[in-house]
């Protein structure tokens, strides 16, 4: 029900379907009996949150635009916890002058701590991060290469970075690292642009608004005024600042390139897409071009989104871009690209030729599955583990007014959920009219919150309640990796990995936690193996340039790879290349004597008996659970 809570307890979600084969075979695949499998148990999960947008008469812009949420360990105890932003109280009108205000705990970002079971405590309180402006959006990183997470919050006005004190609560230290920032800022981004093992600060601005410069959108007749098109306002510059080390950063948002650019920017993705060992970033703006900040490797960028063939759509025409992710749709080893947008224009596929992106939005299936849609957070996931990316996106139209003015479009609307094989994608989501759940959705995070070996999905909703799926899909073998940098930055954002499958499949990921629409996602890899039974070959190219090769990595396990300090340093940085293709010319070896691998006890597959021991996901976890690891747990390659 439209702008309401939407809740149901533990109830099948509708994106059951048995019958892909016709699907399959008229798209030349196998025919497979499987399918995708999601289950909303947002009512048994503890999560009592409800995003407080503050509507007003005045239709403030900033009322549609929220929120965010983070899904990340903020404890280290290996189980993802749950960060929403939430907005502030807007009086009606909003005195000149005077900023938004959390009046209350309803208006209090909130942190909910799993317990690994799908079932999660509020412990914001305790942690303080409650927070103090109208927040958008959040970003997750280790800045300090201490092995906790820290978080920064986007706001309109100024953001807030948060340091991991690693005893359960959180620091302001906004002043202190000059942070904060100004204007409106939405999604951002933790990223090592120089690859000098601390990891940098991308922070999207959208638009110049002030309360008192609202002006009056939609019909003259009570009811009608609706929320401005971005037109309306003037744009923005996006921020990057450089950690210095010191706890500290510096704004290089002029000297980098970056600050050059004007846009509308809404959501941030990133990815080495050019294969020349330095990650590059990608913008998306609302109704005006997009940007690819492509890194020049000596602390710049260059913006090449017109030339590259990501700046507008196929059509030629600037979109209402606002959710974006970089991955290797169709498993060629080049990062692909998908943009969310409004109903009417058609979501946005970019295929990496490897000399730039063509479209493949029509080809692909997406166009159709998207039209009448409005989406937000997304992300390309394998969520059945069969080795193909899947798609999701959270939808919900901007207007809640749309209503009065179309016959055709909602505010609340469905999430799209498609499969992906060989490059197509399949709409799993049963046609319109049929009893489906609708939202306002924003913010999407994703990442394994049972600890089972597959991807669930949380998302955060405009002025109602989230929803939790828990991925029940199963079924298949896979490969967990949580990547430890030495050299490199210590969350390993960055780095590229490779795999190759007995049965000769490749799959590509590149490590990082920003994505979607404001929002941030685990930052471990869920590899799937599909009809495999034996380990994959791994290559991870780290951001300091060391090449790591693993082999024999645990079935159904997360592993820690930690980077070789003694090769890192030597390291010669290479373009990045296929993984079979190097191993046809090493002539098949992947011995890599400093290693590092340690497999994280305690992942299980779903009905099975859940492990014993501990997770050791960080020097302390290690130290604090080795004891208690099985015999062979700990293996060196």
């Amino acid at each position: 029900m439209m702008g309401g809570p939407a809740r149901a307890a533990q109830v099948g979600w509708g994106l059951v379907l048995a019958t892909l084969t016709a699907a399959a075979m008229a798209a030349g695949l196998p025919a497979e009996p499987d399918t995708l499998r999601f289950t909303d148990i947002t009512a048994s999960s503890g999560i009592d949150f409800a995003h407080h947008n503050s509507p007003t008469t005045q239709k403030y812009l900033i009322e549609t635009m929220g929120g965010g949420l983070g899904l990340f360990d903020s404890d280290n105890d290996g189980r993802l916890d749950i960060f929403f932003t939430n907005g502030a109280q807007l009086l009606d009108p909003m005195p000149a002058g005077q900023p938004p205000v959390k009046a209350d705990s309803s208006h209090s970002n909130r942190l909910y701590r799993g317990n690994g079971d799908g079932t999660f405590n509020d412990v914001t309180a305790g942690a303080g991060l409650a927070g103090s402006g109208y927040a958008m959006g959040v970003a997750v990183g280790d800045y300090d290469n201490d092995g906790d997470a820290d978080l920064y919050v986007t706001n309109y006005g100024p953001n807030q970075l948060y340091r991991n004190n690693g005893d359960g609560t959180f620091s302001d230290v906004t002043q202190a690292a000059r942070v904060a920032g100004a204007g409106w800022s939405s999604s951002a981004a933790f990223v090592d642009y120089d690859n000098d093992g601390r990891l940098d600060l991308f922070v999207c601005r959208y638009v110049d608004f002030a309360f008192a410069d609202n002006p009056y959108c939609g019909e003259r007749r009570p009811g009608y005024r609706e929320y401005c098109h971005p037109r309306s306002f003037r744009g923005a510059t996006s921020l990057l600042f450089h950690n210095q080390g010191d706890g500290t950063f510096r704004d290089v948002s002029q000297e980098s390139g970056i600050g050059r650019h004007v846009g509308k920017a809404l959501g941030v993705a990133m990815a080495d897409y050019d294969g020349d060992g330095w990650i590059d970033l990608f913008v998306a703006n609302d109704s005006v071009p997009a940007f690819l900040f492509r890194n020049d490797g000596r602390g710049g960028f260059v913006e090449l989104a017109l030339a590259a063939g990501v700046a507008v759509n196929e059509m030629g025409t600037a979109v209402a871009g606002m959710g974006a992710d970089f991955a290797d749709y169709d498993n060629d080893g080049r990062p692909d690209l998908v943009v969310t947008t409004l109903s009417g224009e058609t979501y946005s596929l970019y295929r990496n030729t490897g000399g730039g992106f063509e479209p493949a939005t029509g080809g692909s299936g997406l166009a159709e599955a998207s039209f009448p849609y409005s989406g937000w957070g997304t992300k390309l996931v394998d969520f059945d583990n069969d080795g193909w990316k899947d798609l999701f996106v959270a939808q919900g139209h901007v207007l809640d007014t749309i209503e009065l003015t179309s016959d055709h479009t909602k505010y609340a609307q469905p999430p799209l959920l498609l499969r992906g094989r060989a490059g197509r994608f399949t709409n799993l989501v049963a046609p319109a009219g049929t009893a489906r759940r609708t939202w306002a959705g924003r913010g999407a995070a994703f990442g394994d919150i049972d600890n089972d070996g597959d991807t669930d999905i949380v998302v955060s909703n405009c002025g109602q309640r989230p929803y939790v799926l828990r991925n029940d899909s199963g079924g298949r073998h896979w490969l967990g990796l949580h990547l430890v940098g030495a050299s490199s930055n210590r969350d390993g954002i960055g780095a590229r990995v490779s795999t190759l499958t007995a049965s000769g499949l490749t799959q590509h990921h590149t490590v990082n936690t920003a994505s979607s629409y404001q929002s941030a996602r685990d930052k471990r890899l869920l590899i799937g193996l599909d009809l495999d039974r034996e380990s994959a070959r791994i290559e991870i190219r780290w951001p300091s340039g060391s090449v790591q090769r693993l082999t024999d990595a645990p079935l159904d396990r997360m592993t820690v790879v930690r980077e070789p300090a003694n090769n890192a340093s030597a390291a010669t940085r290479q373009p990045s290349h296929e993984l079979g293709a190097e191993r046809r010319r090493t002539g098949g070896s992947n011995a890599d004597p400093g290693s590092g691998v340690r497999s994280a006890h305690g992942f299980r597959r779903r009905g099975s008996r859940p492990s014993e021991g501990g997770r050791p996901l960080d020097d302390r976890g290690a130290a604090r659970h080795q004891a208690s690891l099985a015999p062979g747990v700990v293996a060196e390659q």
